[in-house]
């Protein structure tokens, strides 16, 4: 429970800082005792999060943005034996992406080889006017990775860069498995 929990305060603490780059727009908001001119988003953004890991993530981001379209997006490990895997998206749950504002939120960016993933699997719902790429904990290699491969209208906000990465694709020190410290282990079919 604390670990999902400090996952979400880091949402909403990214969230707020996040907030101070996206586009604003005058808006008369109306109380019992008048009208008062605001600065309210221009538009919505869209939050899009890698299953399962990144639902505590997800959760403190919609926090703030609690208005905003949400997309799911399935990821994971398909080993093909001991220390070799192949990074597979098995499902996207998403509204049209076209032209919006797109925060797409992982809590571990290891290898960086699902973030750019799933970016690639929301393109077959538009193209994002720019991406926000969020996340706790990432290795410098994943940080590289992901800013050679995606577009350039991308931003990334990470808590903390840990200089060292495992054959195996595991952040040093890291957390541990984001997925199996929030919700338990999972069970292998």
């Amino acid at each position: 429970m604390r670990f999902r929990r400090n996952l979400e305060r880091l949402g909403e603490i990214t969230a707020y800082e996040l907030s101070k780059q996206l586009e604003y727009k005058e808006e008369d908001i109306y109380s019992p005792l008048g009208v008062a001119k605001m600065q309210v988003l221009a538009e919505q953004p869209i939050i899009a999060t890698i299953l399962r890991a990144g639902l505590p993530l997800h959760q403190g981001l919609l926090n703030y943005f609690d208005s905003a379209d949400n997309c799911f997006i399935s990821a994971y490990r398909k080993h093909t034996n001991n220390e070799d895997f192949d990074v597979e998206i098995e499902y996207l749950s998403s509204p049209s992406v076209e032209g919006k504002v797109v925060i797409l939120s992982d809590p571990m960016i290891a290898s960086g080889a699902s973030m750019v993933l799933a970016y690639k699997a929301l393109l077959s719902k538009g193209k994002p006017k720019h991406i926000h790429v969020v996340g706790v904990i990432a290795s410098l290699e994943g940080i590289n990775y992901v800013k050679k491969s995606m577009p350039p209208n991308t931003t990334i906000w990470i808590g903390a860069i840990d200089e060292e990465m495992t054959a195996q694709s595991y952040i040093v020190p890291g957390l541990g498995d984001a997925g199996d410290l929030a919700f338990g282990e999972k069970m292998d079919y």
